[in-house]
């Protein structure tokens, strides 16, 4: 096994993909802005203060993992703000923007020397960022921005490309979580099949938008 390294480690889908990923025998990097009695009772390598909006943040962790190779990198790390048209959120809007569209990317190019030929790149979208989907309306900072984050994955997949990295973009289901209000599929199952996508899919998908259960979503 590799060494894998998921952000917004301390709860959810990130934390069961760090339970899973060291059970199976990876060398786990947990990244997170404030580490979960769960996260530390795991055993694997916690790196705490870990904030994807604040490039200090991010760098300090580049720094920290100088020289050592990423296998598997998952930016989980993620926020849902729920508004409408006519209670607006306009900060909101921006903190998503800066965490679900930005995060990801500037963690990426971050850590990009510790990615090498073979390496995944795995960002955790959402079906509510397809246009091609039908949104049903609200959710102004949310949808967009993951509609963000999925140009800046496939734009990703073309520039480490020739470097024979793999960018995917997973969603992965309506999830049981802190975050949906407890209501979906459970978070075990979540993570399952996004490893088995992960484990699945190869540079031939590189770029592509899919769901955790294999459907190829539309943009």
């Amino acid at each position: 096994m590799g060494t894998s390294l998921v952000t917004g480690a301390s709860r959810g889908i990130g934390l069961e993909l760090c339970t899973r990923l060291h059970r199976r025998g990876d060398t786990v990097i947990a990244a997170c802005r404030s580490a979960s009695a769960a996260l530390r009772a795991l055993g694997c390598r916690v790196v705490e203060g870990v904030d994807v909006t604040d490039a200090d943040s991010v760098q300090r962790l580049a720094a920290t993992l100088e020289g050592e190779r990423i296998d598997l990198l998952v930016n989980n790390a993620g926020v849902l703000v729920r508004d409408t048209l006519d209670d607006l959120d306009v900060e909101g809007i921006r903190r998503q923007f800066e965490v679900n569209a930005l995060g990801p990317l500037r963690v990426t190019r971050a850590l990009l020397p510790n990615l090498g030929s073979g390496s995944k790149v795995v960002i955790i979208t959402s079906r509510m960022g397809s246009i091609g989907d039908g949104p049903s309306g609200a959710f102004y900072g949310y949808r967009m921005s993951k509609a963000a984050v999925n140009m800046a994955g496939a734009s990703l997949a073309r520039d480490l490309a020739s470097r024979g990295i793999t960018v995917l973009l997973l969603h992965p289901g309506m999830v049981a979580t802190d975050m949906t209000g407890a209501q979906g599929i459970p978070v075990g199952e979540s993570a399952q099949n996004i490893l088995a996508r992960i484990a699945a899919l190869g540079p031939e998908a590189s770029g592509g938008f899919y769901h955790a259960n294999g459907e190829l979503l539309p943009w």
